[in-house]
């Protein structure tokens, strides 16, 4: 299982499962991170989190933890 916290910037996944639950996954949910959604890392913190992704158009920025409930495919 790979999840998007893997991503580095300039590539690109396609998002396979959400394993979020409660809120976090409603929040994701409703930015369009479903399944088949094509994600592209724009880049990362200087700390390393959270790290900014184009999601159908826009960019949201992720907390690595919350990225390792995002598994993904390339």
């Amino acid at each position: 299982m790979q999840t998007l916290d893997i991503l580095k910037p300039g590539q690109t996944a396609v998002v396979v499962k959400l394993n979020s639950v409660g809120s976090m996954r409603r929040r994701l949910l409703d930015i369009g991170l479903v399944e088949g959604t094509r994600v592209e890392c724009l880049g990362k913190s200087p700390s390393g989190d959270p790290s900014a992704f184009l999601i159908r158009g826009a960019v949201i920025a992720i907390r690595s933890e919350d990225c390792r409930d995002i598994e993904i495919t390339f």
